[in-house]
């Protein structure tokens, strides 16, 4: 539905090695419905994204970690791939861009290994969630319940395994960030 999220700002927190469809295919899901979207990254030209194991396209980056605010946004995506949260993970201002949006209840999408910097940021303790299935012991681990389904929400955060999940993961994504912020959701201890 077109202007279901009526101009509502959305940050796509992403570095290189990023799963491009995991990316993209939100993107223009978020796009479809009305939403202003920001890629924000550490990087300041463009991220060199991946298909799986081969490079794919380079996406142009919006704002630097530097220059965004998170408190500008409404609500936050973090695609997948092994490289891109991995690197994420090591950039202390990334992770204090993930943990505001985890502090102020503001609805966030995670797919594949994308939930890997919300354990940093303290955002998966009694969450019941999903993720590439390499990492539910690492979830588990941080106090989250994982599940193996194709897309699992949980009080405005929504999570999904791979790119075959897409469309549910788009699905569920836009109507949580419709929805705004949970004000029964447990901020991070």
């Amino acid at each position: 539905m077109a202007n279901e999220l009526n101009s509502m700002k959305v940050a796509v927190l992403a570095t290189d090695g990023v799963e491009q469809v995991e990316l993209t295919e939100p993107v223009k899901a978020l796009q479809a419905a009305g939403a202003t979207v920001h890629v924000v990254s550490p990087k300041s030209r463009s991220l060199q994204s991946w298909n799986h194991f081969d490079k794919a396209d380079t996406i142009p980056v919006d704002q630097t970690l530097d220059q965004a605010d998170p408190a500008a946004y409404a609500a936050l995506v973090l695609p997948g791939g092994v490289i891109n949260p991995d690197q994420l993970r090591l950039e202390p201002k990334a992770i204090a861009f993930v943990r505001h949006f985890v502090e102020q209840k503001k609805p966030i999408a995670a797919i594949c290994h994308g939930p890997w910097t919300l354990i940093d940021a303290g955002g998966v303790k009694g969450r019941r969630m999903t993720s590439w299935p390499s990492l539910q012991t690492d979830l588990r681990n941080a106090g989250a319940e994982w599940v193996d389904q194709e897309v699992v929400t949980d009080q405005g955060l929504v999570t999904s395994r791979k790119p075959d999940d897409i469309p549910a993961f788009s699905k569920k994504m836009i109507e949580e960030f419709r929805e705004g912020r949970h004000a029964g959701r447990q901020a991070a201890e």
